[in-house]
C-alpha cells in the first residue's frame, strides 16, 4: 500500500518524472506520423486537414478517453499493464488467457520495433541540414542508429537510475520544442485550427480515394497509449492525467504546425522530406536533431524497461520460462533480464538492417499495437462489468465503440502486411508460441500432480523423526509444495520422505509460495500440524515480487523463534557447537518427461516443447532463490499417457 500512496502524490518532481517515463513512445510520434500518412501522395488541403483532424480525434478517443480516463481506473494496487489487468479479472472469465497472451506478445514486438523507428526518424533529420550531404555523401544512418541502440542495450546491465534522473528534464525540453516549433507555424496561418473540426476527418475517410486505408498511418499517433498504461506503477494515475493535458497540447500544436508547412511549402509531393524537421529554422536544425535523438533514446529506454517488467510478471504468472532476473540498482522495481536484453538487441538490429529507413519501418509499425489494444479492450470490458460493476449496457457500449475503432485501425494496418507488417507477425508469433507452450504445458504438468492429506502421515513422520537407527538427513527438512490447502502436499513429497532411503529430520517443513493478484504483497501464514515437528508455511507473494524462498523462510523461522512459537532443537538457535548456522536442507522435486509416454499429437508437441524450454530455463533452486549448498534436487518421471500395448514376444 505504501507503493500506491507514494504514487498518489502530485508534486513538480512527480510530474517531471511522469514526463520522463510515460510519454517517450507517444511523444516521439510527430517525427514520422505525417510522413506515414502522406507518403508519396499529392499534397492537397483535403489530405492535410483531414489527416490532422483524424490524428486529433484519435488522440481524443483512444488516448484520452480509453486510456487516460477508463483504463487507468484498472490499477492493481497502483500497478498497470496487461498482466496487472489480467490479474484483476481472471477470476471472472476463464477464457481470458489467449487475449492476455496476444496482448503481451504484441507489446513485446512493439518493444523491438519502436526503438529502431524512433531513433532512425530522429537521425534522418541530418538530411535536412543544408549542405551536409555534400560534406558527407550518403549519410550513414543505419550504422549511427546501430551504435546508439547497441550502447543503450549495453548500459542496461548497469541500471538506468543515474541517467534516468535526466529523462524528465529532457522530455520537458522535447515537448517545449514541439510546442514552440509548432506554434511558430500556426501563428502564420491561424485558419489551420479549423482542422480540429471532426468533419474534415469524416470527409477524408469518406471521400478521399482509398481514404480508409490512411488510418494505418493515423494510428501511429496513439501507439504509445498502451505503454502509458503499462508504466502506471512508476508514476501514478494522477500524475499521468495531469501531465497528459500538457503533452496532448504540445503534440496537437506540433501536428498543426506541420500541416501549415505542408500547405505552404510549394510542392505537390514530399519527395523524402520530413515536415517535422523542414519547418524548423536552419539555425535550430542541429539542436533540434540532438533533442529529437535524445527523446527517441528515452522512448527506447522506456520500452526496454517495460519489456523487462512484462517478462518478470509473465514468469511469476506462469506465462514465461524462468530466466535470470537481476537488480542492477537498489531502486525498487528496477530489474534487468539478460536474456530479454539480448533478444531485444538482436531483434532491433535485424529490424534496422532489414528496413534501413523509417519510411519502410512504418509498414511494420502499428499492426502489433492495434492487436494489443484490442486485447486490452476485451479485458477492460470484464473489469468495468465485474470489478466496477458497471451497467451491462454501458460496459457493452464502451466495448463495442472502442472495438469498432480498433478493428478499423487493425484492418487498415493489415494492408501493410506485405510491406513489412509480416515482421510484426513473425516476432509476435515466436513470443506467442513460447507463452502458450509454457502456460498450457505447465497446466498439464500441474493437472497430473496428485495431492494427499498430510494428517494421514503425521504419525509416521513423527515415528521416522525419532528413529535413531536411520541416519539423520537434516535438522530442518524443507519441501517446496504447490498445495494451496494447509493440510495437503503432493504424493511425490511423501514418497521422497519415505521411499528408498527415508529422510529423518527433527522438523519437517512444507513451504508453499502463493502468487497473489496484488503486485507487491508479501506476508505469510503458519500452521503447525505437530508442534515443532510438522509445519506448513504459506508465503503470499505479489506477482511483481522476486521470489527468494530461502531468505523468506529463514526470516520466518527467526520470527517464530523470537516470538517463542518454535523450538529449533539442538540449541535455541538451531546450531551445534561445531556449526554456528542452523542446519537447513531444501528438497526440490523436478519432473522430466518419461519415455513410457504415448502421446496424441497436440499433447506430445506441447509437453515436449514445454520440457525443452524448461531445459533452457533456470532451475527451480535458482528461480526460487535457494542456495545450492542447501538444496537437494530429486528427479521423477512424468507419465501422462502410459504405453498400454507393448508388442514384445519372447523368442523360443
Amino acid at each position: 500500500m505504501k507503493h500506491k500512496d507514494r504514487n498518489s502524490k502530485v508534486t513538480a518532481a512527480t510530474l517531471l518524472i511522469a514526463l520522463g517515463i510515460i510519454y517517450g513512445d507517444i511523444g516521439t510520434s510527430p517525427l514520422y506520423v505525417l510522413n506515414a500518412i502522406i507518403d508519396d501522395k499529392p499534397i492537397t488541403e483535403m489530405l492535410v486537414l483531414g489527416s490532422i483532424s483524424c490524428i486529433v480525434w484519435t488522440l481524443v478517443f483512444q488516448t484520452t478517453i480509453k486510456y487516460i480516463w477508463l483504463t487507468l481506473k484498472a490499477d492493481n494496487e497502483g500497478e498497470g499493464g496487461i498482466f496487472s489487468l489480467y490479474a484483476l479479472v481472471r477470476r471472472y472469465r476463464k477464457k481470458l488467457i489467449i487475449p492476455t497472451i496476444i496482448g503481451a506478445v504484441t507489446l513485446l514486438a512493439d518493444g523491438i520495433i519502436t526503438p529502431p523507428i524512433s531513433v532512425v526518424s530522429a537521425v534522418e533529420g541530418l538530411s535536412a541540414i543544408e549542405g551536409l550531404d555534400k560534406i558527407i555523401p550518403n549519410i550513414p544512418t543505419v550504422p549511427i542508429v546501430i551504435v546508439i541502440l547497441s550502447l543503450l542495450f549495453f548500459l542496461q546491465r548497469f541500471g538506468t537510475h543515474y541517467i534516468g534522473t535526466i529523462f524528465g528534464p529532457a522530455m520537458l525540453v522535447w515537448f517545449a520544442m514541439l510546442f514552440v516549433v509548432g506554434i511558430s507555424q500556426v501563428v502564420l496561418c491561424p485558419s489551420i485550427l479549423k482542422a480540429l473540426n471532426p468533419k474534415y476527418a469524416i470527409d477524408l475517410l469518406a471521400n478521399y480515394p482509398q481514404g480508409f486505408w490512411l488510418l494505418g498511418g493515423v494510428f501511429l499517433a496513439t501507439t504509445g497509449a498502451e505503454a502509458l498504461y503499462s508504466d502506471l506503477g512508476h508514476c501514478g494515475k494522477k500524475n499521468i492525467r495531469i501531465t497528459w493535458g500538457f503533452v496532448k497540447t504540445c503534440l496537437i500544436v506540433n501536428y498543426l504546425g506541420q500541416a501549415v508547412w505542408l500547405l505552404n511549402q510549394g510542392s505537390t509531393h514530399l519527395d523524402g522530406r520530413k515536415p517535422f524537421f523542414e519547418m524548423m529554422p536552419d539555425w535550430f536544425l542541429i539542436p533540434g536533431i540532438i533533442i529529437a535523438t535524445s527523446a527517441a533514446i528515452i522512448a527506447s529506454q522506456a520500452l526496454i524497461s517495460g519489456s523487462f517488467t512484462l517478462i518478470s510478471e509473465a514468469m511469476n504468472l506462469n506465462f514465461w520460462p524462468r530466466v535470470t532476473v537481476r537488480q542492477p540498482s537498489n531502486l525498487k522495481g528496477q530489474i534487468y533480464i539478460p536474456s530479454i536484453n539480448s533478444i531485444m538487441w538482436v531483434g532491433c538490429i535485424l529490424v534496422i538492417w532489414h528496413f534501413e529507413s523509417s519510411a519502410k519501418m512504418e509498414a511494420a509499425y502499428g499492426l502489433a499495437i492495434t492487436m494489443a489494444m484490442m486485447m486490452t479492450t476485451i479485458l477492460l470490458y470484464c473489469f468495468l462489468r465485474y470489478r466496477l460493476r458497471w451497467n451491462k449496457a454501458l460496459a457493452g457500449f464502451i466495448f463495442i465503440f472502442f472495438f469498432i475503432i480498433e478493428v478499423s485501425f487493425f484492418i487498415a494496418n493489415i494492408k501493410k502486411f506485405p510491406e513489412g507488417g509480416y515482421i510484426t507477425v513473425i516476432i509476435s508469433s515466436l513470443f506467442f508460441i513460447i507463452m502458450y507452450t509454457v502456460y498450457f504445458g505447465r497446466k498439464i504438468n500441474n493437472k497430473l500432480t496428485k495431492f494427499t492429506r498430510l494428517e494421514k502421515y503425521t504419525a509416521q513422520i513423527q515415528e521416522l523423526s525419532c528413529d535413531e537407527s536411520i541416519p539423520k538427513f537434516s535438522t530442518h527438512l524443507i519441501y517446496l509444495t504447490k498445495a494451496n490447502n494447509y493440510h495437503e502436499v503432493e504424493e511425490k513429497i511423501i514418497n521422497s520422505i519415505f521411499s528408498k532411503k527415508p529422510k529423518r529430520a527433527d522438523v519437517y517443513w512444507f513451504l508453499h509460495l502463493h502468487r497473489t493478484d496484488e503486485p507487491y504483497s508479501l506476508n505469510y501464514e503458519v500452521d503447525e500440524l505437530i508442534d515443532d515437528k510438522v509445519i506448513k508455511v504459506n508465503i503470499n507473494i505479489g506477482f511483481r515480487v522476486q521470489p527468494r524462498a530461502e531468505l523468506f523462510f529463514k526470516k520466518i523461522v527467526a520470527d517464530l523463534v523470537e516470538q517463542k512459537e518454535l523450538n529449533l532443537h539442538i540449541r535455541p538457535d538451531g546450531s551445534t557447537k561445531y556449526n554456528a548456522e542452523p542446519d537447513f536442507k531444501f528438497v526440490v522435486i523436478e519432473k522430466f518427461l518419461s519415455v513410457e509416454n504415448e502421446f496424441e499429437l497436440r499433447e506430445g508437441i506441447l509437453l515436449k516443447s514445454y520440457f525443452k524450454l524448461k531445459s533452457f530455463s533456470q532451475t527451480d533452486e535458482k528461480a526460487f532463490g535457494l542456495d545450492k549448498s542447501d538444496v537437494i534436487t530429486e528427479l521423477i518421471p512424468l507419465v501422462y499417457h502410459k504405453v498400454e500395448k507393448i508388442d514384445l514376444i519372447r523368442k523360443s
